[in-house]
């Protein structure tokens, strides 16, 4: 029961943390910010990455070692609909990611390098569309503890 408890408690920081990271990225991505802030929106764009690596591990955990075992969510059309959407979210972090290390690069570059407004306009839309999208996976989270489907 314990490690249950303490698993789920870590998924739930894993998921903070990246709703924390992505809001901080979507904050950043102002023309007028990024100019200044792109070789930090690079490194952001990394925690957002590792927060990911830990949302999955935490909830995989949860999913083997939890109370409800790996059974359980094999066969739940909620969970395969949850780790759906996480897999879209990460297809479409590829664009901003792209985007980002791009920036960090010309920044290396040349020093006095400038963002083109439209690619910080860019990229703030995918990570806008993956924040409004990450709200599905606590939803679908809890629609799978309470034993609904679709």
């Amino acid at each position: 029961m314990l490690l249950d408890a303490a698993l789920a408690y870590l998924h739930f920081i894993a998921i903070l943390l990246l709703a924390s990271l992505m809001s901080a990225e979507a904050l950043l991505l102002r023309p007028s910010v990024a100019q200044q802030s792109s070789r930090w929106i690079a490194r952001l764009d990394l925690g957002v990455g590792l927060s990911a690596i830990a949302v999955v591990a935490s909830g995989l955990s949860r999913a083997v070692w939890g109370a409800k075992g790996w059974a359980y969510y094999a066969h739940n059309p909620v969970f395969h609909a949850k780790i759906g959407v996480f897999v879209l979210i990460g297809l479409m972090s590829i664009i901003p990611t792209v985007l980002f290390l791009r920036w960090a690069r010309r920044h290396r570059e040349l020093p006095g390098y400038a963002v083109p407004a439209e690619e910080v306009r860019r990229a703030r839309r995918w990570v806008l569309i993956e924040l409004h999208l990450l709200p599905l996976l606590p939803l679908f989270g809890v629609m799978m503890s309470r034993g609904m489907h679709f």
